[in-house]
């Protein structure tokens, strides 16, 4: 039997993004990993003055500085990667908002095509026609009505128009 699969299809976009963000992960990891041995290096510079190895504090502390690059370096990595993912998934709404736009004026041309001016001038035609017709009844009816009658009606909607 059919053992296809009928969800979503992943498409090399989304592995692409996938693929960005499994990296800006990593160098997240990457950062936190630097930032530990910054930290540590920091210690062994004090530890060593405190025994008065100026030699060793030094050695340490060019080392820290060595990481810090490292770190600047890995934050510059990181901040570009994410304005990429950033522009990239922006620029996957906008791909989906032209399509809709296209979908939306075929759709409107086609309502255009079936409604023809030829045939709305004429449907306003008959509808004028058509007032004018109550009119003429409506006038009809009111010369044929005495005043009290007609005052009666007035009574009639006022009372209605109160409800």
């Amino acid at each position: 039997m059919g053992a296809a699969q009928s969800g979503p299809k992943i498409t090399a976009q989304d592995r692409a993004i996938l693929s960005m963000k499994a990296q800006r992960d990593k160098l997240r990891e990457y950062r936190k990993k630097i930032q530990v041995v910054l930290d540590q290096e920091q210690r062994i510079a004090k530890e060593a003055l405190k025994q008065g190895n100026k030699e060793r504090a030094l050695t340490a502390l060019r080392r820290r500085k060595f990481q810090e690059s490292l770190l600047q370096k890995t934050d510059g990595q990181l901040e570009v990667l994410t304005n990429l993912v950033s522009n990239i998934e922006f620029a996957l709404i906008e791909k989906d908002v032209l399509f809709g736009l296209e979908q939306g004026n075929k759709v409107l041309k086609q309502i255009h095509s079936e409604m023809d001016i030829e045939k709305v001038q004429k449907l306003m035609d008959d509808t004028a026609e058509g007032i004018r017709y109550q009119r003429e009844i409506d006038e009809m009816l009111m010369s044929t009505m005495s005043v009290e009658e007609e005052e009666a009606v007035q009574q009639e909607l006022a009372q209605l128009q109160a409800e």
